[in-house]
């Protein structure tokens, strides 16, 4: 079985207009879709309630059939589907999640070739960049997508994001520059090791990690307070960036 998780260190720091960093330790699931079907175990379940879980309707399209979502997907954005493609995302912890960003990451012949990135915001706003990635030296993978939808109330809702990517068979990482006009506004980047996907390492994953789901929010909300302090102009979000978009 090919599933794994990636557990590491977070980081965020903005750059302007005043500086704020903070790190913490986080993990994502790591899904093969070509073994969809076998991503369950006693205590990871798929579209029901464990300690660890996948709901299929938190990503992409409306079907319970997920893998039928990804076809949907690439067919709109008329990216044809490849022998290995990965979703990387956060798991429903007791049955609770809120996943800022999920990556859809294809490869051809294992090299990365596009990502679409799922975002969502705490208005209820999701929206998927389609990410073309490429490469100088076939390790560091490098990719633009035009910011268009409200995420954090001290940024605009357009900007341009900045990704980077490296997936090996024990380590990823990912980082994400946010840049309004050509000021870099902020940082944020992931660097993990692979865990094989099984019940021991659920198990150990969900004392190490049994209130991530609920920090990401508390944690958030707990940053934007010292933000405000700061004397940050505080933004709202448009009609669009309160709905689910493609």
């Amino acid at each position: 079985m090919s599933h794994k998780f990636q557990e590491g260190i977070i980081y965020h720091k903005r750059v302007s207009p005043k500086k704020h960093d903070f790190k913490y330790k986080f993990f994502m699931l790591d899904i093969d879709i070509n073994s969809f079907s076998e991503l369950e175990n006693k205590y990871f379940s798929k579209n029901s309630f464990n300690l660890f879980s996948f709901n299929t309707k938190d990503h992409f399209g409306e079907s319970d059939d997920f893998k039928k979502n990804v076809k949907g997907l690439l067919e709109k954005y008329q990216i044809k589907e490849t022998n290995k493609m990965r979703f990387i995302t956060l798991p429903s912890i007791l049955g609770y999640v809120f996943n800022p960003i999920s990556m859809l990451i294809l490869f051809k012949e294992e090299k990365p070739t596009y990502m679409l990135a799922e975002v969502h915001n705490y208005n209820g706003g999701r929206i998927i960049y389609c990410v073309k990635l490429e490469s100088k030296d076939n390790i560091h993978y490098k990719g633009i997508g035009n910011k268009d939808m409200y995420v954090s109330p001290f940024f605009k809702s357009v900007g341009r994001y900045a990704f980077s990517l490296r997936y090996e068979e024990n380590n990823f990482s990912l980082g994400i520059n946010l840049f309004e006009k050509d000021t870099k506004m902020l940082t944020t980047t992931l660097v993990a090791k692979s865990l094989e996907f099984n019940e021991s390492n659920v198990v150990k994953l969900f004392f190490r990690h049994f209130l991530l789901t609920v920090l990401v929010v508390t944690r958030t909300i707990w940053q934007s307070l010292k933000l405000k302090l700061k004397g940050l102009t505080w933004n709202k979000p448009n009609k669009k960036d309160q709905v689910r978009r493609a």
